[in-house]
């Protein structure tokens, strides 16, 4: 009745003091990996600058296509001043008398076909495609990445609960340890073990927190997104149930060599080269320009007073001659043509646009003189249209043609070569990831019964050291045994199932 009295009495204390073990905080928000994945796709910083290249991949195949099928068209205009003065050109002097501001216009119709321009369309095509299958394998790894982070915080939030475990047992040692101290049946050495091992297992679980909400920072900077400030309140609530794989290699190798967004790309990048070696082979083809021109101009003098001078001086010069035509008529018989006295004589001064006196010029042909230099900025005068069709065919320069072939013609077959490299790089990630799948599926079952061993070793040690015939050692021993246990139990599970992930990104697909 004593012995029993003395268990019931260690019984009582070690479930006070396990009721006191630290639980896990109740999450205030979650994170599944669905939401981890669409957000990592639409936020992760490293996947949109891979998709930034698909608009310039875009604009380049209709750049190919606008210069192979439509003319380019450019369209320009000019102001401009010049001063008073003279100038050489030629071997011939040019005066201008009055400063001149002008202004002008340029129409320019341009198109060129060539090899090149015709071969362009399909070779920035093959570029697009080999961006997209780029983008396809970013996104892969990127899932990868995101699939891989998550079961490492998972991991971790396993690993912080067999803390706790050991945190709950550890109590319970040092209740039963201070229990059979007080009835005489342990040393305080056993108590101070206890109290040893209880410190330790706080620190661990401290460490073990830190790691997941490390873990879980880790995959908030791989979403793309800022982590919340209170990460410990993040649940990730999805879970992964183990079983054993089925998938056949043969199949997995199949769907790889098809699939495999690495091997694509490599391929399309291939194709990509073999447009333009075909590219540089068409520049010993003929081409064709067509260009066409519509241009105007304007020169208004800023001076007018010149060119009214120059106008009266030129209707001054021309009175003599006037003169003397009215003289010569005068001098027919009867003073006129048909001898008509006044006939075929005018007023030379009228005519030549002079008033009265002569020194100066009627009004209104001052003001047409006006009139047409007030022509600046809009008034143009058009210049004869031009256009023109040339041919011309490459005969020699300097054999740079054969070096462009030559070297598109390595970069192909360096291309071809790292297609087949890609494929036997993957064939072996295949091969390789899947023995490590059978490896890791198997290495569950054995931490298993590893785990399950230790347990029992625990609770033997622990029923011996209630009846008095155990030491405090193998308590502790065992203590730590089920925790490493538990441990690598956990680690074995998410090796596994990082090992799908891993195979996965082998093939290029998910797979479950």
């Amino acid at each position: 009745m004593k012995v029993l009295a003395i268990v019931g009495l260690m019984l009582g204390a070690a479930r006070s003091i396990a009721g006191q073990a630290p639980a896990r905080p109740a999450p205030t928000s979650t994170l599944s990996l669905a939401q981890a994945l669409d957000q990592a796709q639409r936020m992760s910083p490293t996947y949109r600058q891979t998709l930034n290249d698909a608009g310039a991949a875009r604009w380049a195949v209709r750049n190919a296509y606008g210069n192979m099928l439509v003319p380019s068209l450019s369209v320009g205009g000019n102001l401009g001043y010049t001063g008073s003065g003279s100038a050489t050109f030629g071997g011939s002097l040019f005066n201008q008398s009055s400063p001149s501001i002008n202004s002008g216009y340029g129409v320019q119709v341009d198109w060129t076909l060539s090899g090149t321009t015709l071969s362009a369309p399909g070779q920035q095509k093959a570029a697009q495609n080999a961006v997209s299958e780029e983008i396809n394998n970013a996104l892969v790894g990127l899932r990868y990445e995101v699939v891989f982070q998550y079961l490492t915080a998972l991991q971790a939030a396993a690993q912080a609960d067999v803390a706790r475990q050991q945190v709950a047992r550890n109590a319970d040692f040092l209740a039963l340890a201070q229990a059979r101290n007080r009835v005489g049946q342990a040393t305080i050495l056993d108590v101070k073990q206890a109290q040893v091992q209880k410190g330790q297992s706080d620190v661990s679980l401290l460490r073990a927190r830190q790691a997941e909400n490390e873990a879980k920072l880790e995959l908030y900077r791989r979403i793309g997104i800022d982590a919340p400030t209170d990460i410990e309140s993040v649940g990730l609530p999805d879970s992964f149930p183990v079983v054993e794989p089925t998938w056949r290699l043969d199949q997995l190798l199949g769907i790889a060599a098809e699939q495999n967004p690495a091997v694509r790309a490599a391929r399309a990048r291939e194709s990509s080269a073999g447009w333009l070696l075909k590219s540089q082979r068409s520049r010993y083809l003929p081409s064709l320009s067509l260009s066409a021109g519509w241009n105007g101009f304007t020169q208004e003098f800023t001076n007018t007073s010149v060119l009214l001078g120059r106008a009266l001086s030129s209707a001054q010069g021309g009175l003599p001659n006037c003169d003397f035509q009215n003289s010569l008529v005068s001098s027919l018989p009867g003073g006129g043509i048909g001898g008509v006295p006044g006939v075929g004589t005018v007023d030379c001064k009228s005519v030549l646009g002079l008033d009265a006196t002569g020194n100066k010029l009627l009004p209104e042909i001052e003001s047409q003189i006006l009139k047409r230099n007030s022509v600046f900025p809009f008034n143009f005068t058009s210049r004869p249209f031009t256009a023109s069709v040339q041919v011309s065919l490459p005969i020699f320069d300097g054999f740079q043609r054969n070096l462009n072939v030559a070297q598109a013609r390595a970069q192909r077959d360096d291309l071809r070569e790292s297609v087949r490299a890609q494929a036997l790089r993957v064939r072996t990630d295949v091969q390789a990831r899947h023995l490590a799948l059978q490896t890791a599926y198997r290495a569950i079952a054995v931490q298993g019964d590893n785990r399950d061993a230790a347990r029992d070793q625990l609770r033997l040690a622990q029923d011996r050291y209630r009846l008095g015939s155990g030491s405090a050692l193998e308590v502790s021993d065992a203590q730590n045994n089920v925790q490493r246990a538990e441990g690598d139990y956990v680690n074995a599970v998410y090796e596994y199932h990082k090992a799908i992930a891993a195979l996965e990104l082998a093939v290029g697909r998910s797979l479950r």
